[in-house]
Parts: C-alpha cells; structure tokens; sequence
C-alpha cells in the first residue's frame, strides 16, 4: 500500500494515498446491526482494509457495473485522459469506497479521499480542489451530506476545472477565477434521490450496487479465507454468506468472529456446525438478525399484537434511539418481509411471526393486510 503523502496539507477527514490507491479506509462507514457497524480499532480497520480487492479483476459480483466501470476505465487510458467523473450509489458495505480506490488503481493514479459532512464550507472544498495534482482521484463518501454552498462550487470544478475564490465581502468582494488540474470525482452515496439534479448530470458514468447472492458472498469469504489463511468447509461458507444480509462488509467481519471461534476452540476446519455455533453465540440468527432486528420484531409482536405502532413508541420499547430503528434494523426487516410500514405505524408480517415460531392471530391478520408505504404517521 502507498504511504501517505505528507507534501499536501490535508484538512480533517482528508486522507491522500500515493498512485496506484491501496486499500485504505475512508473513515467509519455504516454497516447493519451491531455486527455490522466496523470496530474503531486500528487493527480491525488495517484488517478490513487488506481484504479489499485492489482490481476490477478480483472484485466480486456487481457484474454490471464492474463491465461498464472498466470501459469507462479503458477507454480513458486509450484516450490518455482523467477518467469521466463516477457516481457509486447503493446501501452501505457493498463496496463503493473499493471501487473507488479501483478506479485510482486502475488509472495509476494518487487518491484523495474526504467526506460530504467533513465540506461544511466552500472555503473546505476549495483547498482541497487546490491542491489537487494532474490526474487525480479525489472521492467523497456520503457526498449527499456536503453543505450547499460547496456543491454549487463543486459544479463548476466538475465541468471547467475551475473555481471562483471569493475575496472580501459585500460590495467590495472580488471573485479570483483558479484553474484546477484535470482530475476524477468518485462520489458514493447512500442515498441518491438527495442528490440534486445539476450534480448528478454532471458524473460521466452512475453505478448504482446491488445486495449480493448467498452464491457471490461465498465467493467474497473464500477470497478473504485464503488471505486469512483459514480452512472452511464449503457448508461453512455457506452458512456465513447466509447469515451476512447480502453484504460483503458483514460477511468479513462475520468470517473473522467465526475465526476468533475457531482459534479459541482449537479447530483447523471450520464446518457449517462451528460456523453456525460461533454466530450462535453472536446472537446474529439464521436469517441474519442479530440482537437489535430481533428486540423489535419480538416487541412489535408480543407488546403491540404485530401493530401498528408508531415508530418512537416501538424505538421506546427497545430501549433505543427511532433514528436506530429506522435506519439500522428497519431496511433488513422491511426487505426481508419481516415488517411494514403503514399509513398507521409499523406492523409485523406473517414471516415475522413464523420467525419468531409463534402462530399469527386474527386480528394481526387484518392489520398486516393494510396497504403499506413509506409515508407512515407515527402515533
């Protein structure tokens, strides 16, 4: 991996890696669930990092995008040009941030990596346009969440390679034009429909990621078991891409608790059994719920009869924030048929009652027949 280049001053939030990008970590990214959301430790951050694949070629699944990204990719490089501006939409651990260092990788280049919430100002963004070099990458992560006034700049870096530096205020405020070097804006989000029309015409090429197969996760563990050196079963592998909610970040960090399971119990081999007893005792299920999914299906079904009920009174139940609850635990239960959401609150599907093994009553019947949608009141 390149070091980092200690010639440019970086803001906060800022990390810059050498040409031909390594896997480095743009920061905290959000995962689903307890499990799900990475460790703030170094160790486990290096660790996460190493397993990203560092090609188009060794990139799993994101078949569509991965073809259309590597024409863009290759046709740059005939061309001798900064590759076209690239959008990466999609939930969180699917591998926006990978594909991003890909993209740097791919075109030799260095990469610059910072945030949307880290540009509170246009001043931020400025210095970062600044003191970019020909070439290069420069990705934003959650660029949805950048302040408005760094966006309307961000326009015109995007399109002239230029910025206008406003000097003084008022009616004595002159505007410096600063001509930038070529370079490529990665943007990711994880919620395109907040991105304004004017930014979103402007990428050259838009990706939107997938949820993985159980058949492509297991392809992402045998990678990651062959750099951590680990012997899995094919029933192993199996068992944890089955319990990762469609999501390579998971199925990592599930396969390294399963390694720690492993190591503590003296076992060489891991089989579908230890695999299944060693997420057993991590509390993340068959299904893939782990602790959180579960508390809100189980009150949702056994204190409010599978509802409706308002998202604060269901969050209260469970003793957690509802910004928790509807970001964390609600897309995986709503995706997989497990939960609604009604004009009236959330209610409990007939698959949440089967998971959880009890027998659905009438009257929760009639109420999870309701139309649902996303336009919920929450009472």
């Amino acid at each position: 991996m390149a070091g980092m280049d200690d010639s440019i001053p970086l803001l906060p939030g800022q990390i810059s890696i050498g040409g031909g990008a390594g896997p480095q970590a743009a920061g905290p990214g959000r995962g689903a669930g307890e499990l799900a959301a990475p460790s703030g430790e170094p160790e486990e951050r290096e660790l996460e990092a190493a397993l990203r694949p560092r090609n188009l070629d060794d990139f799993v699944g994101q078949e569509r995008v991965r073809k259309q990204l590597a024409l863009v990719l290759a046709a740059s490089r005939i061309r001798g040009r900064s590759a076209d501006h690239v959008l990466m939409s999609g939930p969180p651990g699917l591998g926006k941030t990978t594909l991003a260092m890909i993209v740097a990788a791919e075109m030799n280049a260095p990469l610059r990596i910072s945030s949307g919430p880290a540009i509170q100002h246009a001043g931020d963004l400025a210095a970062i346009l600044s003191s970019l070099t020909e070439g290069e990458v420069l990705f934003l992560d959650e660029i949805h969440r950048m302040s408005r006034p760094a966006e309307e700049m961000l326009y015109m870096a995007m399109e002239d390679f230029r910025v206008d530096i406003i000097v003084g205020k008022g009616a004595g405020a002159t505007a410096i034009p600063l001509e930038l070097p070529q370079f490529t804006l990665v943007g990711a989000t994880t919620r395109a429909g907040l991105l304004p029309g004017p930014l979103r015409d402007r990428f050259g090429f838009t990706g939107h990621l997938e949820f993985y197969s159980v058949a492509e996760l297991e392809l992402v563990l045998r990678r990651s078991a062959g750099m951590l050196d680990l012997k899995l079963s094919s029933a192993g592998f199996s068992e944890i891409a089955g319990r990762s909610r469609g999501t390579p970040r998971i199925a990592n960090r599930l396969l390294r608790r399963v390694r720690d399971w492993a190591l503590v119990h003296g076992l060489e081999t891991i089989d579908a059994q230890a695999a299944s007893a060693a997420l057993d005792m991590y509390e993340v299920d068959a299904r893939g719920l782990d602790r959180l999914d579960r508390s809100v299906l189980e009150a949702l079904v056994n204190k409010f009869n599978g509802g409706p009920v308002g998202l604060s009174t269901l969050a209260i139940a469970v003793g957690e924030e509802p910004e928790t609850v509807e970001t964390v635990a609600e897309p995986f239960l709503v995706r997989e048929g497990l939960l609604g959401r009604t004009p009236r609150g959330r209610i409990a599907l007939p698959a949440a009652w089967e998971h959880l093994g009890l027998k659905m009553p009438g009257n929760a019947v009639a109420s999870a027949m309701l139309p649902f949608d996303g336009d919920e009141l929450d009472g």
